[in-house]
């Protein structure tokens, strides 16, 4: 993991699990010692590690370092996309939520920097799959990979997995096809018909949900599954299964 990416997470554990110490948070990711992770954190954030914790607000779906007019990094939470009464009258109306113990899943995966190119990594990966005979065909899955939170990775960094739900593992990579696992486990699964402007309100929601009801996120990958197409539907909608992995 880069050292950026480890001061992304850092800044997640920070803000959402504050049962950790600071201490078990520097050590969990690998950064040497504290001196080397205050620089680190102090350098993108533009704040201490204590000093972001401090100023995370109760209600929040994004972290951004941003620059300011002196040159000075500073930090901005991105409050909630509707106010909290909204959010939850709109989940009860839109989200089927359940938690259930998902089985293991093998995939074919294509890697995807920033959300603009998940779509050309689909592409990639269909192609693959009909010169594989794989697509088209009956009940094929497409599934979304979250390798990186939104609430710290700007939207042009974060690392997506395009994947394909396979029947059997996938042996070895092929060009930039290439085998992914999700491991069996618990997950929060919130279900329901939207369209692509819907996804960012579903995750918030959903997290909400996670912690209105005393769950915790697993060490584990978020993921999307496709039951549908949007392009098939008159209103631009699909059938899609949003999963958390939790303990």
């Amino acid at each position: 993991m880069s050292s950026e990416k480890k001061t992304e997470k850092s800044a997640l554990y920070l803000a959402v699990k504050r049962e950790l110490g600071i201490k078990d948070i520097y050590m969990d990711l690998g950064f040497s010692n504290h001196s080397a992770f205050y620089k680190t954190f102090r350098k993108y954030y533009g704040k201490s590690p204590s000093e972001f914790r401090r100023s995370v607000p109760e209600n929040f779906h994004k972290i951004l370092p941003i620059e300011s007019k002196n040159g000075q990094i500073d930090t901005i939470f991105h409050q909630y996309i509707s106010n909290v009464e909204n959010l939850l009258n709109w989940r009860k109306m839109n989200i089927e939520i359940k938690v259930t113990t998902l089985k293991e899943m093998h995939l074919a995966s294509v890697m995807s920097i920033g959300i603009k190119n998940v779509e050309p990594s689909y592409d990639i990966l269909i192609e693959w799959a009909r010169r594989k005979h794989l697509f088209p065909r009956d009940d094929v899955k497409m599934i979304s990979v979250y390798h990186d939170s939104f609430k710290v990775t700007p939207p042009d960094k974060v690392r997506i997995h395009a994947g394909m739900l396979l029947d059997d593992k996938l042996k070895e990579q092929d060009g930039e096809v290439f085998p992914e696992t999700i491991e069996a486990g618990r997950f929060i699964v919130g279900s329901g018909e939207f369209t692509l402007d819907d996804f960012e309100q579903c995750w918030v929601s959903l997290f909400m949900w996670m912690n209105e009801n005393h769950y915790t996120f697993r060490k584990s990958y978020p993921f999307e599954v496709y039951h549908s197409n949007f392009r098939e539907h008159p209103e631009g909608k699909m059938h899609v299964d949003f999963c958390i992995p939790i303990h």
